[in-house]
């Protein structure tokens, strides 16, 4: 089928592969460098690998696309029929995806807005899939970008890492912040603001700073309708135990996604990460 407005992602929202296949979705794939190899995130290295691998203290970094995989996925979506582009991405803060997304955009066969939407994993999803329905109903562009913004705007994003030492070593949290936890041993809960990674709490144990990620989820969904994704990384247990307490307590939950977060984001945050995004409709 042939659409008017594409959306383009990066493959950090970690959006299910229906979901994109359902709304015709490009994400173009971040890269993992393991060691002296490098490989595409979802294709070449699994979450799995990568945990397994940052376990053993392998030598781990991250790379933006080139832009010349967002020209191929650009003309792809042009010659598929699309008059315009939208091109939602991670937060600049994080990676340079957005400015390669930009130098990209300026050769399009259609006119492209590039969106640094300030967010990852499904919090960037959930602004991709709200910029796809919007495209769907017959959106403009405008209308499209407008609808990923109101999301990203009303997003909360939540997450608790075993340690900050991996956010330390990839300079995404400060070295006082990263010292700090380690030296008063606290486990951080985190969030997401103006695009950046700060810390939201200390907590004395795991167990209690992931009732206080249920908590602060619960009481940011309110009684409104939002959609929750819950991501983890080699934690699949403890990520079903929230899910399941999070569909008990939040009466107006719409959609519940759990996923375990790609290499990407799994080399900065390291193996035990656990996270919840709401997002209100």
């Amino acid at each position: 089928m042939s659409r008017h407005v594409a959306i383009v992602t990066d493959s950090t929202a970690y959006l299910p592969p229906p979901a994109m296949e359902r709304h015709g979705i490009t994400a173009v794939p971040l890269t993992v460098v393991l060691g002296d190899e490098a490989l595409e995130e979802g294709t070449e290295i699994s979450a799995r690998s990568l945990a397994t691998a940052l376990q053993k203290r392998r030598s781990v970094t991250t790379s933006r696309p080139g832009p010349d995989r967002f020209v191929r996925a650009y003309r792809a979506a042009a010659e598929a029929g699309a008059t315009g582009i939208v091109s939602l991405h991670l937060s600049a803060e994080f990676s340079g995806t957005y400015d390669a997304a930009v130098l990209a955009a300026k050769t399009a066969p259609v006119p492209v807005r590039v969106v640094d939407t300030g967010m990852v994993a499904m919090a960037l999803g959930f602004c991709a899939l709200a910029a796809a329905e919007t495209a769907e109903a017959g959106g403009s562009v405008d209308e499209a970008v407008a609808a990923a913004e109101k999301r990203a705007a009303e997003m909360s994003a939540y997450f608790y890492v075993d340690t900050l030492d991996y956010l330390r070593r990839g300079g995404r949290i400060g070295a006082a912040q990263a010292l700090l936890g380690s030296a008063l041993a606290v486990k951080p809960l985190l969030t997401l603001d103006g695009g950046r990674i700060e810390m939201l709490e200390k907590v004395r144990t795991a167990s209690r700073a992931i009732a206080r990620l249920e908590e602060l989820a619960v009481e940011r969904a309110g009684a409104r309708d939002v959609d929750v994704a819950v991501h983890h990384l080699a934690a699949p247990e403890r990520a079903e135990k929230l899910a399941q307490r999070l569909r008990e307590r939040i009466p107006g939950l719409v959609e519940l996604h759990v996923s375990e977060v790609g290499a990407v984001i799994g080399a900065h945050t390291g193996p035990g990460l656990l996270a919840a995004v709401v997002s209100p409709r």
